[in-house]
């Protein structure tokens, strides 16, 4: 019964979390009107879960080797939980928001540990099994996320969008405590310190300080400072990884050129994309009187394109290569972004939710092919530090996302703090914007990049003429390499 329960576990705990991340969007209206505070403001609640989660995701697998892989896990569910009711029971800004980051340190555990917890005991002939187990959460928490938030706060009340994991997270560390062997590794290296706590300092500087520069209960001074300080943080923690011999975040990562353009290119769409879940519930709530339900029931079909291209992409890459499909998908999916800040009340449901379709078809094609294009220069004992800092880079940029898309709401709302139609075409437009550059990187890509990945056939037995190798099998992980994976990206 063990082999069967264990999957099943960790993929019940990875749910919790996706679940919950994806519904909050459609009730932060009503969560901002029960704890006394504007819609817009909540945006500090989306980015202090990133933040955490781009803080603790690089030391996940040195905490399971330290203290046991079970045991990491059990904490893990326990702290997000506790911030799951922390977050029900919340009563101001504040609060709320020191309750996300709580549970983003329970997240920025589960994903990675659970992952390295199936690779380490489960036999490689039935590794794809259990893997396609650990990625159901993924795939379906965007396309459930939203209705179910809907409902729920429309219907019930908006608390039990977190009260609801108390039971499921109860159960979830009992039955770990029973089938979830504990591993350890004794010959695990010493954790980067001084980068952990650059590198900490750099993230939260930066993202709080842009999310609350705008922000009229403070002084902008409080924000520029921030930024400042984390500026600060980042050059510093770049001059500690030039002369760390285990960096907790390796630059040099940055020398290969196929990695270089794949983490600068995805970063700058994440900002697009990563925004508009927090953008597209507030305008048709706020600006178009939609209910939440009835939001979540329109912005869920982004998840759905989403889901329909991961069936096809494979394919499309083998036709396209790496170059023409990112370059594509990029000017698409900004464009589509950008046509969103045009939808109004008058705009047929049907225009907006074939908008949201399209969109979310080409963004995930995107960052489907992004994640792959990432290691196709990669060789297998850099996949683990690889891992760790594109994982770190893309909350980041997606927290980065959300805080100019909620200053932009701020800074072109009315003077008693309404955010209008124009409000949110400036900020749809602008990010829109941000994702098409996107597609420069790309662009300027050997078109031979990554054919024995993409298995672009025109390509593929073709030496790339950008100095690199010649192409070569994609690079294999190990229980070690895959600690830090996240499967976010699957999100619209």
């Amino acid at each position: 019964m063990k082999r069967p329960a264990l999957p099943l576990i960790l993929a019940v705990a990875l749910f919790m979390e996706q679940i919950d991340s994806t519904v909050i969007a459609t009730a932060l209206p009503a969560i901002a009107a029960d704890i006394g505070t504007r819609p817009v403001a909540l945006k500090l609640a989306l980015t202090a879960y990133l933040v955490s989660l781009a803080i603790f995701i690089p030391i996940s697998g040195w905490m399971a080797d330290r203290i046991g892989s079970r045991n990491v896990f059990r904490i893990a569910i326990g702290v997000f939980v506790l911030g799951s009711l922390c977050c029900a029971v919340s009563s101001s800004l504040a609060q709320f928001v020191g309750a996300r980051f709580l549970q983003g340190m329970g997240g920025a555990m589960m994903t990675p540990v659970a992952r390295l917890i199936l690779v380490r005991t489960t036999p490689k002939e039935r590794l794809v099994d259990a893997m396609a187990l650990l990625t159901i959460p993924a795939l379906i928490g965007p396309f459930l996320g939203p209705p179910l938030g809907g409902f729920i706060t429309t219907y019930v009340s908006w608390h039990w969008i977190f009260l609801i994991n108390l039971p499921i997270g109860l159960a979830g560390i009992v039955l770990s405590g029973i089938f979830v062997p504990d591993m350890r590794d004794d010959d695990r290296q010493p954790i980067d310190r001084i980068g952990f706590a650059l590198s900490a300092v750099a993230a939260a500087g930066v993202i709080f300080g842009l999310s609350v520069i705008s922000l009229p209960a403070l002084p902008p001074a409080f924000g520029v400072a921030a930024v400042l300080l984390g500026l600060i943080a980042g050059w510093l923690y770049i001059l500690h990884a030039r002369k760390a011999p285990a960096p907790l975040l390796d630059l040099s990562l940055f020398a290969i050129r196929s990695y270089r353009s794949s983490v600068l290119g995805m970063s700058l769409f994440r900002i697009g994309s990563g925004a508009v879940p927090f953008l597209m519930p507030l305008l048709l709530q706020l600006v178009f009187g939609y209910s939440p339900f009835q939001s979540g029931l329109i912005t869920f079909m982004g998840a759905v394109g989403a889901l329909m291209v991961k069936f096809v992409a494979p394919a499309i890459l083998r036709r396209t290569g790496f170059r023409l499909a990112l370059s594509v998908a990029a000017l698409m999916g900004g464009y589509l972004i950008g046509v969103a800040g045009f939808f109004t009340d008058t705009t047929p449901v049907t225009v907006i939710l074939l908008t949201l379709l399209i969109g979310g078809l080409f963004r995930s094609l995107f960052f489907t092919a992004g994640n792959a294009l990432i290691f196709a220069d990669i060789d297998s004992a850099r996949a683990a530090p690889a891992t760790a800092t594109t994982s770190v880079l893309q909350q980041v940029s997606i927290a980065l996302g959300v805080a100019l898309g909620g200053a932009i709401l701020e800074l072109s709302s009315n003077a008693d703090g309404t955010v209008t139609q124009t409000s949110f075409l400036i900020a749809f437009l602008t990010i829109g914007g941000i994702s098409l550059i996107a597609a420069i990187p790309f662009l300027l890509l050997p078109k031979s990049t990554g054919a024995a990945v993409s298995g672009h056939r025109k390509y593929l037995h073709v030496g790339r003429d950008d100095g690199n190798t010649r192409p070569g099998p994609a690079p294999t992980t190990s229980g070690r390499d895959v600690v830090e994976e996240r499967q976010s990206d699957s999100s619209p």
